[in-house]
């Protein structure tokens, strides 16, 4: 990395962003240049939208095409150029993603031989998708569907709903987000198995699981779980991960619950399990194409939640994704390493 005692870094905020959260990375350090104006990084569609709609007139277009020009950090890819981003920004060095799955995005818009350094948001969505995982399986157990069903008809009838004290949970994948979702359902009572890309050396306890399994194992897991939680890296090698006969090697009745990315679940198959009463449920915030289509058949399954990609957007995400870039920018200026940064071998 270059010498940076006296020279300027210019940073371009390609999102939203609060102006106290502007200012705050404005205050990192005195070299540092922020470029920023909120009519030129589109509309966010809900609060800390990262990926809104840019529509530029061509003045606009000249200024911030100028803009890129002059950036040596950008804080959020620019997808409003996904394609010529690097032809447009010669002079950029690093790329902090607002996303922590970025690796397929990244594999098919930034040139393997691009000498740009490109670090995720791992770990800032942890509590919420952990959250969103909990909520989707206490709505099993508490059988908020059939509450649901009477509240429509005004029925009042008494049932018998079932606890998450007991159960088994099987986490493919943990990673951050895995292993906030394994802390959280140990607090229920939940006994937890967990999937690791590599087991050699490592202790169920010190992971905060009851059982680890190497993903060649899957199968075993997934047949003695009450829940399955998809929290693994989209990559090459996950592409199509859960496929029928991981699904069919799943517990009758059991739910799956995906918050990783769609295609890691094959779709269909899935559809088929759940018609078929094979599986119990599904908790999906996830898809594998996004929007779902309005004729989609998981929107009529009435064993099925859909959480449209909203599992991570919480109301504190830019301050926290702010505080993570800031800490980068004191590393980059200071020359060291940066957190999470993407290895391109593994594409997380």
């Amino acid at each position: 990395m270059r010498d940076l005692a006296l020279e300027r870094v210019t940073v371009l905020i390609s999102f939203e962003l609060d102006r106290s959260l502007v200012n705050r990375i404005w205050g990192v350090d005195p070299r540092v240049e922020v470029l920023y104006d909120p009519s030129l990084v589109g509309e966010p569609r809900f609060p800390c939208d990262h990926g809104g709609p840019v529509r530029h007139s061509s003045k606009e277009e000249a200024r911030w095409r100028a803009w890129l020009a002059r950036a040596e950090v950008l804080f959020g890819f620019d997808r409003s150029h996904p394609d010529d981003l690097l032809d447009l920004a010669p002079g950029v060095r690093w790329i902090q993603s607002t996303s922590a799955g970025i690796g397929q995005y990244v594999q098919a818009h930034v040139p393997s031989d691009a000498d740009v350094l490109i670090t995720t948001a791992s770990g800032i969505h942890a509590t919420a998708l952990a959250e969103f995982t909990l909520m989707s399986m206490l709505m099993f157990v508490k059988d908020w569907f059939r509450m649901s069903r009477q509240k429509r008809a005004r029925t009042w009838e008494r049932y018998t709903g079932d606890t998450l004290a007991g159960k088994t949970v099987a986490i493919v994948g943990l990673g951050s987000i895995g292993s906030e979702v394994a802390r959280s359902a140990r607090c229920c009572g939940m006994r937890v198995s967990g999937t690791k890309h590599s087991t050699e050396g490592l202790e169920p306890d010190v992971l905060g699981v009851d059982a680890i399994y190497h993903r060649k194992n899957l199968p075993t897991m997934l047949s003695a779980a009450d829940f399955v939680v998809v929290s693994c890296p989209y990559t090459p090698e996950t592409e199509g991960l859960i496929d029928r006969s991981m699904l069919e090697a799943m517990e009758p009745g059991s739910v799956l619950i995906n918050i990783g990315r769609g295609a890691i679940v094959d779709e269909a198959s899935l559809v088929d399990a759940l018609r078929s009463g094979h599986l119990g449920g599904a908790a999906l915030d996830v898809t594998i194409e996004e929007p779902l289509p309005a004729d989609h058949p998981l929107w009529r399954l009435p064993n099925v939640l859909l959480g449209s990609h909203s599992g991570s957007n919480v109301d504190s995400e830019n301050a926290v994704l702010t505080e993570l870039f800031c800490e980068n920018l004191h590393r980059y200026l200071s020359g060291h390493q940066l957190k999470n940064v993407l290895d391109r071998a593994r594409w997380y």
